[in-house]
């Protein structure tokens, strides 16, 4: 059985883009993660250090993607999973990164990427 410890929909303003416009005025972007990871500990102990502590995930979620510019949602993506994979202690990590607020006329949807990398 694989553990599964989730963050979703954690948000923030950035740069990242393609066209002078994204560049210039920005968008939201929304990011979820889920780490695989052995939980038994915390629940045993039912202390913070025995897992993945989620408000420190998401901090450095919001740190790499406010603190560098990308062209694509797809690079975006894998530098969240490699940073994210190297810095916490799960086996596999899947990375999904929405804009949702993209400056695209006649744009209908919400365009996203999920990644999932592995030890």
């Amino acid at each position: 059985m694989t553990d599964k410890l989730l963050l979703e929909d954690v948000r923030f303003w950035g740069r990242h883009g393609l066209t002078k416009a994204e560049q210039a005025i920005g968008a939201w972007f929304s990011v979820d993660v889920e780490l695989a990871l052995d939980l038994d500990a915390a629940i045993v102990s039912d202390q913070v250090g025995a897992t993945v502590d989620y408000g420190l995930l998401a901090r450095r979620i919001v740190d790499l993607g406010t603190t560098s510019r990308v062209n694509l949602i797809e690079r975006l993506a894998g530098v969240l999973a490699e940073s994210l994979l190297r810095e916490f202690p799960a086996r596999e990590i899947r990375v999904r990164v929405r804009k949702l607020t993209p400056p695209l006329e006649g744009l209908v949807g919400t365009p996203a990427v999920e990644l999932v990398r592995r030890r």
